[in-house]
C-alpha cells in the first residue's frame, strides 16, 4: 500500500514509520528541516522496543502524495482547510483520508474542501520529534477509526504493522473523550512545562483537572454527545500510561509555535457560551496559554 502523511510531525511519523518498516511505501509531506533529513538519512523511529532508520520519500509539496491509497492527515487544526485544499487535487477519488488530528470537527471541515472519503481517527500515542527526521515514541499507539470506504483495509494494514486499531460507530464519542483528556492536561502541561506525571503532583492540580473535566462533561451533555468511555478512569489512565509525556501544546509553546488551544479548551469555552453554560477553569487556562503564545510573536 502507498501511504502519504500530510503534516509529517511526531504523530504522523510514528504511524508512517510503523507502516514503512513492514514494507508499505511511505511519502511524507512536512517541514523543510525534516524533509531534508528524511531524504538524506531516512526516518529514524526510536521506541522502547527498537531503534531503526527506515527509507521514506519526503517533500514540502503535497504532490508527492499522488497515487496514495491512504493518507494520514496530521496537520494542526487551524490549517485543516488550507492543507486539505492543497492535497485534494493530487489524490484519486477513492483515496481514504484519515484525520489524525486533535479536536472534534476536523473531518467535517476536511469534507468541505475534499471529495475523497474522509474518516476521523482518534489517536492515543505519546511521541515527540527529537531532532530532524527523528521521532521518539514514549508510549501507547492506538487508533480508533470512523467507518468509511476503505476503513477496513486501512485498519487491517495498521494492525498488521503493530498498531492496535479498531473501527467504531461512536467516533464522535471517542473524539469528545479525547478532547476532554486534552483539555484536562494540555494547557496545564504547557503552562508549567511539565510532563503529566510531574504535573499531577502539584498542589491543587488534581482539583483543577477535576474542574476542567466537569465543565467539559457538562458541555458534552449539552451537545448530546454519548461519551465512549468512563471519563474519570480515562483521565487517570493518561498519567499511568504517559507519565513522562509533555503535551503537544507544551511542545508547541517550548518551540515558540502557535498551539491548537483554540480547538481544545477554547472550543469548550465557545460551546459552553453557546449553551448558556460557564466554563471558568477552561476559560482561565485558555487565556493563559494565549498569553504565553503572544510573548513569542
Amino acid at each position: 500500500m502507498k501511504v502519504a502523511v500530510m503534516g509529517a510531525g511526531a504523530v504522523g511519523c510514528y504511524f508512517a514509520g510503523m507502516l514503512a518498516r513492514v514494507g508499505h511505501q511511505v511519502a511524507l509531506v512536512g517541514r523543510p528541516q525534516h524533509v531534508e533529513a528524511f531524504n538524506t538519512r531516512g526516518l529514524r523511529l526510536e521506541t522502547k522496543a527498537f531503534d531503526e532508520t527506515i527509507a521514506v520519500k519526503a517533500s514540502t509539496d503535497a504532490a508527492i502524495a499522488a497515487d496514495a491509497e491512504l493518507v494520514l492527515f496530521c496537520v494542526k487544526s487551524p490549517d485543516t482547510e488550507t492543507a486539505g485544499a492543497q492535497l485534494a487535487p493530487h489524490l484519486a477519488p477513492d483515496t481514504l483520508v484519515l484525520s489524525l488530528q486533535n479536536g472534534t470537527d476536523n473531518a467535517e471541515r476536511l469534507r468541505t474542501v475534499m471529495a475523497q472519503p474522509v474518516a476521523a481517527a482518534v489517536v492515543y500515542v505519546a511521541t515527540e520529534m527529537a531532532g530532524p527526521g527523528h521521532v521518539k515514541h514514549h508510549g501507547r499507539g492506538e487508533l480508533v477509526i470512523e467507518p468509511a470506504a476503505g476503513s477496513r483495509d486501512a485498519a487491517d494494514a495498521l494492525v498488521a504493522a503493530g498498531v492496535p486499531t479498531e473501527i467504531s460507530d461512536n467516533v464522535r464519542g471517542e473524539l469528545w473523550l479525547k478532547l476532554i483528556l486534552n483539555c484536562a492536561y494540555n494547557a496545564l502541561s504547557a503552562i508549567a512545562q511539565l510532563p503529566y506525571g510531574k504535573l499531577v503532583e502539584g498542589p491543587g492540580i488534581p482539583e483543577v483537572i477535576a474542574q476542567l473535566v466537569t465543565e467539559c462533561k457538562a458541555v458534552a451533555a449539552a451537545e448530546g454527545v454519548t461519551l465512549a468511555d468512563d471519563v474519570d478512569s480515562a483521565v487517570r489512565k493518561i498519567v499511568q500510561t504517559m507519565p513522562g509525556q509533555f503535551s503537544s501544546t507544551a511542545q508547541d509553546l517550548a518551540r515558540g509555535k502557535p498551539s491548537e488551544i483554540d480547538h481544545l479548551n477554547g472550543f469548550i469555552v465557545a460551546r459552553a457560551q453557546a449553551h448558556g453554560l460557564s466554563a471558568p477553569a477552561n476559560l482561565t487556562v485558555h487565556a493563559l496559554v494565549k498569553l504565553i503564545e503572544s510573548k513569542a510573536q
